[in-house]
Parts: C-alpha cells; structure tokens; sequence
C-alpha cells in the first residue's frame, strides 16, 4: 500500500518516533495575556507537563533504552530549562516549536522571521544544541516556513501530513525534509477538555485512545511506515495514560522490527537513503503560486473568458 517506503535500518519493518511537544503555559498566555495568571486550574493541568510528566516519560525511555523527540516553545525553554537539561542529559533530542507556540500562518513575514530565530535561540541556548528539527505549533506551517527553515540549516520539518513516509518539499532556494504525521495521530482529539480553550471533547478511555495508535503502528509496520505520534506531556503524559503508553512500547518490542529513533536520526537516515540512491524520495510544493490554474472568485458570476478557461480548455496529460 506504501509505494515508496524507506529501506529502514537493520532491516526494520518500520521507523517510531514518540514525540512530545512540551507546550506548558505558552498555551495560555498566547491567549490571555493579561490574565493568564488569574487562570490557576488551567496553569495547574499544564504545568503537570514539565513538572510531573517530563521526569515520568523519561524514566519509561531510561527502562526501554530509547532515545526520543521533544519539541518546545522557546519561551517554555526558558521557563523549564531543568525539564530540558534532563532530556538532554539523558541522550534525547530537543528541537523548536516556536516561541510562545504562535501560528506562523497568522504572522506577517518580519514577524514570523523574529519569532521563529528567537525561538531557535532560547532552546539552544538551554541545551546547548542547535535544533536539529522543528514543528510548527497546531501544524500553522506558512507559506514562507519552508525558505526560513532552509536559511536557518533546519534539517527537517514534523507540521504537515502529506504522506505516511518522509517527502521532500521544494522551495525557490533548496529542499527540506518532512517528517509527516497527522491529526489521527494526535492526543488533543482525545484528551483535551477545557473550556478556557473552547474545547470540550468527550474524554476517551486511555485503552480506547492506545488501540487506536495501536492500529496505526500495526500498518506501519506492515507496510514499512513512519510511526510519529504528536502528544503532549500535561495529556499524555497522565498516570493512567502513560501507563499505556509505558505497556506499547514494550508491546512493539516484543513484536520486533521496530526502529526505535529520534527524529534527527530518522532525517538522517533519510538523507543518507537519498544521497546513495537507495531511496528516491516524492516531492511537494506548498505556499508557491506558479503553474497554478486560475483561481476564480467563487462569489461573482464568472465571465465568458473565465468559463472558457475552466471548462472547455484540455486538461494536460
């Protein structure tokens, strides 16, 4: 079903990569400002993410011997930058999710040019790294997203969901690669429920929500996938949840033909399959106007030249 997959390594039927983005009170205070202090039980469920789950999710990948991907806002580097030591003391990768976990699609370009080299800055200015890799918060990758990342030596993106393997995309000034997931692979759908951000879904059982993810890896590993959760650790990272999450992977274990990564060593592998011809990669092209059809206004009557144009041209083969 994969017409494309990757030779991963050792022969492995799959590649999985658990990746955490530690959003903490960013949330919050991108959209209360001003009063975000006063919103102690919701500051209280986020902060449970770098104070309690953080420590709990790094001692399953201490057992397992797995090293992993978080993703941070800057402005949650500088608030928690033990929560960052630990994970860089023990081997894991840390890589950018903005700075205060802005959406880049809504920013005009200085703007997110500003964010986007600040936020790059605080997280290796606590790690002492420069981020390998980043995620665009809520996915809001722009239309400009693709050139800054290039510029700023980015060796990959994790936003988009264009493909259950990696994809390269195409920019006027090189390529990039992606490191795809998607919303069914998220644990907002299934976890978040509070009413300061107008989302009040039903709360599923951690054993509903895990066979989910289940059969997602299963079809990875049947058809040589890209296995990439997006979680949070103030969600998943919850006793119950995580005690799931601490069964799964010793499930897969048992399973085998597991590559077990963090997302910097996926996007290098990637690239070593590209350079020596093992693998050739599909390409995207996102944010760029050109050789597109015309794009009517939807809203007026078309005129004989534009109707012409949609309906009796030929389409090229």
């Amino acid at each position: 079903m994969i017409k494309n997959s990757i030779p991963w390594p050792n022969g492995a039927r799959c590649a999985v990569s658990f990746t955490l983005d530690m959003d903490a009170e960013s949330l919050l205070y991108l959209s209360y400002p001003d009063k975000a202090h006063q919103m102690v039980a919701t500051a209280s469920q986020l902060r449970y993410g770098p104070n309690v789950a953080v420590p709990r999710i790094l001692d399953t990948y201490k057992h397992y011997g797995i090293k992993q991907t978080f993703f941070v806002p800057g402005w949650c580097a500088e608030r928690y930058p033990y929560a960052l030591e630990a994970m860089i003391k023990e081997g894991h990768e840390v890589s950018g999710h903005g700075w205060l976990h802005e959406h880049p699609n809504e920013l005009a370009d200085d703007e997110e040019r500003f964010w986007f080299e600040h936020s790059i800055a605080s997280v290796q200015k606590i790690t002492g790294e420069k981020p390998a890799g980043w995620r665009a918060p809520l996915y809001n990758f722009s239309h400009r997203s693709t050139e800054l990342l290039i510029e700023a030596g980015i060796q990959y993106d994790a936003s988009l969901m264009g493909d259950d393997v990696p994809y390269l995309i195409e920019s006027r000034n090189g390529s990039l690669l992606e490191l795809p997931s998607h919303w069914g692979m998220d644990d907002w759908p299934a976890f978040m429920h509070n009413s300061e951000f107008g989302f009040q879904m039903p709360i599923q059982a951690p054993s509903v929500a895990w066979q989910n993810w289940w059969d997602e890896f299963e079809a990875a590993w049947q058809y040589g996938g890209l296995w990439v959760p997006v979680w949070h650790p103030f969600l998943s990272g919850r006793l119950a949840r995580w005690h799931q999450t601490h069964l799964m992977i010793g499930k897969m274990m048992e399973k085998g033909g597991v590559w077990f990564a963090p997302m910097r060593d996926i996007a290098k592998h990637v690239q070593r399959c590209i350079v020596d011809g093992s693998w050739s990669p599909r390409t995207e092209r996102y944010g760029i106007l050109d050789d597109l059809p015309e794009v009517p206004n939807i809203g007026k009557r078309p005129t004989d030249s534009t109707r012409a144009h949609h309906v009796s041209q030929p389409r090229a083969a």
